[in-house]
């Protein structure tokens, strides 16, 4: 029987910050979420966005410089705290019992990475319903834009949901375009993931309960940026609908007309569609014997968090 001393708790605590920290690294850095968003550090309880909707465009400078004011309406990501809790029962630390909190150490590293991949997920599907920085749901149908270059001018109003039918309600799928500096969705962080342990016989919860905590701390959010980056549909995903989806998305033009020169780069599916988009993008011969003009045309990504 081990004697549950200083020097065995902190080797308990090395051990399980240690296993944490390697498991979270190993995991974020093939996260689904990193190729989404862009990752903004914040340094106060929210941070405003109001620029997303009014960064000027490169012109040829002839007399005064035009300065782009940020928007009025300016768009907020709030920060919010998130925790997960392992007790260790201090028995096992007597009997011994500790590689198991190894692997549970490990797990919790994992489920720190797939948590941010599950809230991208939502941000990609609640984008119906949540708001971006032009106060329209971010997948919307009237999304406006200016006739002239400073916002003002009758809007037209445009969509990036593409339809085949007005009552299409299938699964969802998405186009983004993701080789821009700024991504189509936001991921905000005001701290890092901190790994916490208490473990004072002292503490009120290790007296009465006979149990050491180790528990981890985040605050941060999610969020959208330009939505002309992103195209969804509920439509019957096939060769068809992802061309005049892609189609769309290259349509969009900002205030003033110009083009916006939008491309997508990645078509993102939950594994329900992963058969009908492997069908547009992996397959070099269509049905007919022709050559698929859509093989490889940008990446695949099926996030198993797209319910």
């Amino acid at each position: 029987m081990a004697i549950v001393s200083n020097q065995t708790l902190n080797n308990l605590r090395t051990t399980v910050r240690g296993e944490f920290k390697l498991a979270f690294e190993k995991a974020n850095a093939e996260s689904v979420y990193k190729k989404l968003a862009t990752e903004i550090k914040s340094s106060s309880a929210s941070n405003t966005y109001g620029w997303l909707s009014k960064f000027p465009q490169m012109r040829k400078w002839v007399g005064d410089r035009v300065i782009k004011d940020l928007s009025e309406a300016s768009y907020q990501i709030t920060n919010e705290l998130y925790e997960a809790t392992l007790g260790v029962q201090r028995t096992d630390i007597e009997d011994d019992n500790l590689e198991q909190y190894a692997t549970i150490s490990r797990a919790m590293g994992q489920e720190t990475s797939d948590f941010l991949d599950r809230e991208v997920a939502k941000l990609l599907q609640n984008g119906f319903s949540n708001t971006c920085y032009d106060g329209q749901n971010f997948f919307d149908d009237e999304h406006p834009v200016y006739p002239n270059t400073d916002g003002t001018g009758t809007a037209s109003l445009v969509s990036n949901i593409y339809k085949k039918t007005a009552s299409d309600n299938g699964t969802p799928w998405f186009l983004l375009a993701l080789g821009r500096e700024i991504k189509p969705l936001i991921v905000q962080h005001r701290t890092g993931f901190e790994l916490e342990a208490i473990t004072d016989t002292q503490n009120n919860t290790v007296f009465m309960k006979d149990q050491y905590l180790y528990g981890i701390r985040y605050r941060g959010s999610r969020g959208y940026g330009l939505w002309q980056q992103a195209v969804a549909s509920k439509a019957d995903l096939d060769d068809t609908a992802f061309e005049k989806a892609y189609e769309l998305m290259q349509s969009f033009k900002r205030d003033g007309g110009d083009p916006m020169g939008m491309r997508p780069t990645a078509l993102v599916v939950p594994p329900s569609l992963q058969s009908a988009a492997e069908k547009i993008l992996k397959r070099t011969v269509l049905d007919n014997g022709a050559g698929n003009t859509n093989y490889n045309k940008i990446e695949l990504i099926v996030n198993p968090w797209l319910a």
